[in-house]
């Protein structure tokens, strides 16, 4: 296998920068830019030097020795003052040598072909890189710890058991079985059908808070939505205008609410029209409307709108700073109402985070989805008597496999490439 190398942070002027090697190579490389290494799993400091012996920077330099390091093989890790020149001038000097320049990704392939991760936790991985929000972050580092892997484990681990009590009637089908092992293997069937339905009963939850909740804002027009988009977002994200109707397309501004990732709507006002881009404007209006996680209604009183609020929806009435009456209401404006209404979506997106899953990515749901399927099967042939066991057998262990493609055991190479796509390079 090659030896690889790659700035590991991010491009640009920094304090420091981080480049890694790792390969069979890899000390080898590290001893020539810097003539010695440290001991395994320790630091010190070095001076790098180029193929003259020119010195190019001084550098904390770390080893690992294989497998223990992150990737599983020799690794070398350079510490160097983050200078544009300086870390061009180290990769140049690097590149000259046995190594080359480490695709997208390629580290972390590494880590996952020489067994240091599973693909759940590869995918954390790449969710903690991507976090915005506590609760992303919160969730991504689950992934990397393998809390996903290791319960998926134990759901493997109790249908290689039920499979194998199965195999054993079918073995000695002609003789007598001292024990009925159907409860038991009712009983882990059982038990791993519902733990796998209770992972995808949270399995929106956990999407959202990966990638996002979206919350719409809907009123008539001229309720002043886009004057609380903007307060809500604290910077002016659309425009304006006491004339009604100015809202056309919706008009979206991502944003961490409390720890929450949130992206805000602002629609179009929902009114009857005769103008083509308004009449379309309403219609996305209302279909985004519909399916948007939690919906703000600006409303009057008497307003009756196309699109009716659902239970968890914030129903509050507009232009709080010009109101004499005692209706709730809120005031883009001025601010009047904004924090409560912060506050209440807040803990309403909250409570639809509880009970979110580990699974978080739609190939998880398709694959317990396909692992339930088989699971209800082996049950039903399971009941059916000793006759069916050994389709039950089969069925338990395509469910099997179904799991196994989480954690990347079987059948996943085709999914590699695009995963490890969205990866930087030097990760």
């Amino acid at each position: 296998m090659d030896t690889i190398f790659a700035l590991a942070t991010a491009q640009g002027r920094a304090g420091v920068a981080v480049i890694r090697i790792s390969g069979p190579q890899a000390h080898a490389c590290g001893a020539a830019i810097c003539s010695s290494l440290p001991p395994s799993r320790q630091f010190a400091l070095r001076n790098l030097v180029d193929l003259d012996g020119a010195v190019l920077d001084q550098a904390l330099v770390l080893s690992f020795d294989g497998p223990n390091s992150f990737t599983g093989e020799d690794v070398v890790e350079l510490h160097l003052h983050g200078s544009v020149a300086v870390v061009s001038a180290v990769l140049r000097v690097l590149g000259q040598g046995v190594g080359r320049v480490a695709e997208p990704g390629e580290f972390t392939r590494r880590a996952l072909e020489n067994d240091r991760m599973d693909l759940s936790q590869v995918e954390g991985l790449g969710d903690l890189i991507e976090a915005e929000t506590e609760a992303q972050r919160q969730q991504a580092l689950r992934m990397v710890q393998g809390a996903f892997g290791q319960k998926i484990e134990v759901w493997r681990s109790k249908l290689i058991r039920a499979a194998a009590l199965i195999e054993v009637t079918i073995d000695f089908a002609d003789e007598d079985v001292p024990v009925d092992v159907t409860p038991e293997v009712l009983s882990l069937l059982g038990s791993i059908k519902t733990d796998v339905s209770d992972e995808l009963v949270g399995f929106i939850a956990a999407e959202r808070i990966r990638t996002g909740f979206e919350v719409a804002i809907i009123g008539p027009p001229n309720a002043g939505k886009s004057t609380l988009l903007n307060a809500l977002a604290k910077r002016e994200a659309a425009i304006t205008s006491e004339r009604a109707g100015t809202t056309r397309d919706v008009i979206e501004v991502r944003m961490d609410l409390n720890g929450l990732p949130v992206t805000l709507l602002d629609t179009a006002g929902l009114r009857d029209s005769t103008d083509d881009i308004e009449i379309e404007g309403v219609a996305r209006a209302i279909d985004r409307g519909k399916s948007a996680d939690l919906r703000i209604f600006l409303v009057e009183p008497t307003d009756v709108l196309s699109i009716s609020p659902c239970k968890d929806d914030v129903v509050i009435a507009p232009k709080a700073d010009t109101r004499t009456d005692d209706v709730r209401a809120v005031s883009g404006l001025t601010g009047q109402g904004v924090p409560e209404l912060i506050a209440e979506i807040s803990e309403v997106l909250k409570i639809k985070t509880q009970g979110a899953g580990l699974a978080s990515h739609a190939r998880h749901r398709d694959a317990m989805q396909n692992s339930l399927a088989k699971l209800e099967e082996a049950i039903c042939f399971v009941n059916a008597g000793s006759d069916h066991y050994d389709i039950a057998a089969e069925e338990i262990r395509v469910a099997i496999r179904s799991l196994e493609v989480l954690v990347g055991r079987v059948g996943v190479e085709n999914l590699l490439d695009e995963i490890f796509a969205s990866f930087c390079l030097g990760k």
